[in-house]
């Protein structure tokens, strides 16, 4: 086997779902740290930008505008 093919036999292997479980733990984790400090926490949920509080509150701030309203968007 020549030498190039062996370093690229050696690379890690990163799959979409590995990348997708590593991004959702990462967001969890600063999520949390956030709250634990700030006291709350800043989402998008059902089209509008969120501020939800440590105790279970919740606040909407404002609704989400859409650039064009045929596609649908996903923050988590």
């Amino acid at each position: 086997m020549s030498q190039k093919k062996k370093a690229v036999a050696k690379q890690p292997y990163l799959t979409k779902r590995r990348l997708v479980s590593a991004a959702k733990s990462g967001i969890r984790k600063a999520a949390a740290e956030t709250m634990e400090v700030m006291g709350y926490v800043i989402i998008a949920e059902d089209g509008w930008l969120v501020k939800k509080y440590a105790d279970g509150r919740t606040e909407k701030i404002s609704p989400i505008e859409r650039a064009n309203p045929n596609e649908s968007l996903v923050l988590d």
